[in-house]
């Protein structure tokens, strides 16, 4: 299996000194690459929308690196202000996608006990590397915990880019001698689903079709279904989970959970592990963009010249009630029971 220019998006360069991180918002029309020579370099591209989905966690990771590197010549105190400015960065790029946040504590925390520059520097870099290899291991888990709630062959309605998870979840199905068919929207207004999701899908040699975000409800309401037949369940990627299984996605998501919920089609959100610092979806920040970026498509504006007014909340809130079940890298669970993730046993990969 491979799509390898999108599963290795973020490049650490150390020898140049740099971070290179592929511009998700041009491919796959263009493959261009971004050079961040500095930690907040690498925070401007993860709030610019360069890299989107895991792409955050790539980039926190490898800006934390970045910053590590370049403060070896610092004393032990000068080095550790860096790193920590750094971090502050990279984990506030992108508030709602909680994945840099969380790296970059686990990053900051390794270093915590270091009594020279060099071993900080060490402890920063090799921990920044294990939380990228353990976000991939994870992801393989997730793949398997979702592909567990899906009929044999099923027809599967997904929304934005899932980036990690997807290749979680198609590589657990090729394990297990399974198919997929893939419906993919194409995600207004930077289109991901139909760049990224459905590239990535045909390059891995899935069948998928696309349709239009407000096609959504139209393809789960029909019985003779979209591609080969009716659609069996709707699975997006989340990027946040509450502890009482609100689900935090790419704005549209809720539209297109409604619409299951309606049709009786089960939904199934993806994530890593909900997060334990936000008991309901009231305490997750949901990012608010440039309206602007509503008005245009990949740069081309589409809209009227006389229409100066838009609105773009990039992500949107499922709550409980709609959805039927969270896979975590540790299992599946009620949403109600999301928080049973942390004491579960963790899968074997």
């Amino acid at each position: 299996m491979s799509s390898a220019t999108l599963e290795e998006s973020v490049i650490l360069d150390e020898t140049a000194g740099v971070v290179r991180i592929l511009d998700r918002r041009v491919f796959p029309a263009q493959v261009e690459w971004v050079t961040a020579e500095t930690p907040d370099t690498v925070a401007r591209a993860i709030r610019d929308m360069v890299t989107q989905s895991s792409g955050p966690l790539y980039a926190a990771t490898a800006g934390m690196a970045l910053a590590a590197l370049q403060a070896r010549t610092l004393d032990l105190d000068a080095a550790r202000a860096s790193i920590a400015a750094a971090g502050h960065a990279l984990a506030s790029a992108r508030p709602t996608n909680a994945h840099p946040r969380d790296a970059v504590a686990r990053i900051l925390v390794a270093g915590e006990s270091s009594t020279t520059t060099p071993e900080l520097v060490e402890a920063t870099v090799q921990t920044a590397r294990a939380v990228d290899r353990d976000y991939r291991a994870a992801s393989a888990a997730l793949g398997r915990s979702t592909l567990s709630l899906l009929p044999e062959n099923p027809r599967v309605l997904t929304h934005c880019w899932a980036d990690a998870y997807l290749f979680g979840l198609v590589g657990a199905a090729r394990d297990a001698g399974r198919t997929i068919e893939w419906i993919a929207t194409e995600t207004r207004p930077y289109l991901q689903g139909a760049r990224l999701t459905a590239h990535s899908l045909r390059e891995l040699g899935q069948r998928v079709t696309l349709i239009t975000d407000g096609m959504a409800a139209a393809a789960l309401s029909s019985s003779r279904g979209v591609g080969t037949g009716p659609i069996d369940a709707v699975v997006t990627a989340a990027d946040r989970v509450s502890l009482d299984g609100a689900v935090v996605n790419k704005v549209g998501t809720l539209a297109h959970a409604a619409a299951a919920a309606a049709f009786g089609i089960p939904f199934y959100a993806m994530v890593e592990a909900p997060d334990p610092s936000a008991p309901t979806a009231a305490d997750i920040v949901i990012e608010d963009r440039d309206p602007r970026e509503v008005l245009e498509v990949l740069g081309q504006r589409t809209a009227s010249p006389l229409v100066t007014d838009a609105w773009y909340p990039a992500f949107d809130v499922t709550p409980p009630r709609l959805v039927t079940r969270i896979a975590t890298s540790h299992g599946t669970f009620a949403p109600a029971d999301v928080a049973a993730h942390f004491t579960a046993p963790q899968r074997t990969p």
